[in-house]
């Protein structure tokens, strides 16, 4: 699932620290104001984190503007990316809440 799509994210510019400003709900204004990057630019790295599931919508908040905006929060705690015999391995500590509603849904299919 991980590997080479977290490669690709991790390498772009903006993404980790993205991830790691992402460690509650944060609305991609947030995100472009605390961290100075171009709020088209936040979108686009938003866009990719998600698509490597590192990062997911987490819902809809009201902003101070009085406006519903989506927030964001990082799938993961940790990304180790291991360089050695010839190759690499990606290992992923998952959230633990995020870890937690898997094993719930795996609990409910389980049982079923």
């Amino acid at each position: 699932m991980y590997s080479e799509a977290v490669i690709h994210a991790l390498g772009n510019e903006y993404n980790a620290a993205i991830l790691g400003a992402a460690d509650e709900a944060r609305s991609a204004q947030a995100l472009s104001d605390e961290l100075d990057i171009p709020i088209a630019t936040c979108y686009r790295r938003i866009e990719e984190l998600e698509e490597a599931d590192l990062l997911e919508h987490e819902g809809r908040e009201l902003s101070e503007g009085r406006r519903r905006v989506s927030v964001y929060r990082r799938t993961v705690d940790q990304v180790v990316v291991d360089f050695e015999r010839g190759g690499y391995d990606v290992t992923v500590e998952e959230r633990a809440s995020v870890a937690n509603k898997l094993d719930e849904v795996w609990r409910s299919i389980s049982s079923s």
